[in-house]
């Protein structure tokens, strides 16, 4: 009877850690789930941002190689993100073009196995999520994103390149240059009146702030329409 109390009691910490293992997994949809969500919720749509904002111009660099995995990660090229974000993002649109400029987009709603494959290459923090809590991409609640001139169509020049891993990149990087600073300056200011905060390591990196009680989705493009 001892022996049999004694592993009951060592069982114990092991029961509690294994409950607190399964209560922080991470809660990741796939369609079925996603479906089930948006008829509870209409904003929890995935919204097609090329078709919601015809003005917009897509450049879906991981659905080539020209990225820095240098594979490509989707089989499509598309942009999704869910419907406030879509609306805040087409007005901010709207004000960028009174001045003569439109947004291109690099990537928008990210599926979480994405995000897993980014983790084994880059494993930093500072320039990928970590997938034990997925991203604000996954949740389609984050847009990569650029300006271009809406009459030649060609981007505004900007501190670096998308997805430079340089110090260059980061939002309040010393900048020499007037126009680049003005351009940076502008992308954020705008986008921060719709409710997008630029990523301190990422001037092309905004989230979107009213994003709680979004998942982490794992659809692919081609499963959404």
């Amino acid at each position: 009877m001892k022996l049999i109390l004694i592993v009951i009691c060592l069982g114990f910490p092991f029961l509690s850690l294994l409950s607190q293992s399964t209560e922080n997994k991470l809660n990741v949809l796939d369609r079925k789930a996603y479906e089930l969500s948006i008829e509870k919720n209409p904003n929890k749509e995935l919204i097609n941002l090329e078709k919601n904002i015809p003005e917009i111009l897509l450049d879906i660099r991981y659905a080539t190689p020209n990225n820095f995995t240098k594979q490509v990660i989707y089989k499509e090229a598309k942009a999704y993100a869910r419907k406030p974000v879509a609306e805040a993002l087409r007005k901010a649109n709207l004000e960028f073009m009174q001045l003569g400029y439109s947004i291109k987009i690099f990537d928008a709603y990210r599926p979480y196995r994405a995000t897993v494959k980014f983790f084994e290459i880059v494993g930093d923090t500072r320039y990928v999520a970590s997938p034990k809590n997925g991203s604000r991409h996954n949740k389609g609640c984050a847009i990569d994103l650029t300006l271009v001139d809406t009459k030649t169509k060609r981007e505004l020049p900007m501190p670096t390149e998308y997805d430079s891993f340089r110090k260059e990149a980061w939002s309040e990087a010393p900048v020499s240059d007037p126009e680049i600073l003005k351009n940076r300056t502008m992308l954020i200011q705008v986008l921060s009146q719709y409710g997008f905060r630029v990523n301190k390591t990422e001037w092309w990196h905004y989230d979107f702030l009213e994003c709680s009680g979004f998942e982490v989705l794992d659809i692919p493009f081609e499963e959404l329409e």
